[in-house]
């Protein structure tokens, strides 16, 4: 099968874990070794979020004060190279199949709203309130509460078109292991046949969901921390939602900041496709594919079942 997995940011950098490569490269060891046996099995595609490292990468930018900041664009090209770097080393130890690693631009449009309403956060927790604030006003920054603390907020517009998804196919069906759509792809807009990059962070979910469908995947699976999706998360008396169909789903509300953009993802794949849609912890990615852990994200009405 064509399973297209994407990664989340935290799978990565873990929270709380600091910013360090030592404990990124730690995390895609473990990411590699969860993944080892599907790799092996299936064509894979891999894609993977990057809000804790392109934010970082936007705080470092900022700080050399003699050099104008870099594009968000560009910072996110970057991500998608360290990040795809990192994880190709960690997988070749594990598989024996090719991995590339491809930048990969994703189309939006220059008028979506959401450039009116930035939601998507990146980089690290500001749990002194004044430290956000301070920034804020010295870079002309947007924060939002996240968890205990505040967080810088930028666009997020629809994705509209992953340009490099026919090459990407063209590889996958040559049997290559593709690293690709990092942070949701570089954002760019359409300008005069060619593109252009638009300040933005694309959301990973979304565009590897749409990636997935350009490339007639037959499984989509977004890995992330928690175990799955929960029906009264935050609840005493949560309980985990094995398998319900997309009309259940799109009856719920989800937080926009995690498993929101998840569930959207895995309801517009199966709506597209009608193939299978997966939500679950990285470190059960067999599980999960095996129908034995994790939520399945099915077509119609299908009732939820609770595991």
């Amino acid at each position: 099968m064509r399973v297209v997995v994407a990664l989340g940011g935290n799978a990565l950098l873990p929270r709380g874990k600091g910013l360090d490569f030592t404990v990124q490269q730690s995390a895609a060891r473990e990411a590699a070794a969860s993944l080892a046996p599907l790799a092996s099995r299936h064509r894979m595609v891999l894609t993977h979020g990057n809000g804790p490292q392109v934010g970082l990468l936007a705080l470092q930018s900022e700080s050399y004060g003699d050099v104008a900041s870099y594009p968000l664009d560009v910072l996110v090209a970057e991500s998608e190279g360290m990040i795809g770097y990192i994880l190709e080393t960690e997988l070749e130890r594990m598989v024996d199949v090719p991995i590339l690693t491809v930048l990969t631009r994703t189309v939006v449009r220059a008028d979506d709203p959401a450039f009116e309403d930035p939601t998507k956060p990146i980089g690290p927790i500001y749990p002194v309130v004044s430290d956000a604030q301070r920034l804020a006003t010295e870079r002309g920054w947007q924060f939002r509460m996240d968890g205990p603390g505040m967080r810088r907020v930028v666009a997020s517009p629809e994705p509209v078109r992953i340009v490099q998804a026919p090459l990407i196919r063209r590889l996958s069906d040559d049997g290559i292991l593709v690293i690709c759509g990092g942070g949701g792809g570089i954002p760019v807009v359409d300008a005069n046949g060619a593109t252009a990059g638009i300040e933005a962070v694309v959301d990973k979910d979304l565009a590897s969901s749409l990636l997935a469908s350009s490339l007639q995947a037959d499984v989509f699976m977004a890995l992330t921390d928690v175990d799955g999706v929960y029906e009264g998360w935050g609840e005493p008396d949560r309980a985990l939602v094995r398998r319900a169909g997309v009309e259940w789903f799109r009856s719920r509300s989800f937080e926009s900041g995690s498993m929101g953009p998840k569930v959207e993802a895995a309801c517009r794949f199966v709506e597209r496709l009608g193939g299978r849609a997966f939500i679950g912890r990285l470190d059960q990615a067999s599980q999960i594919l095996g129908g034995e852990a994790g939520t399945e994200v099915v077509a119609g009405r299908s009732e939820p079942v609770f595991g």
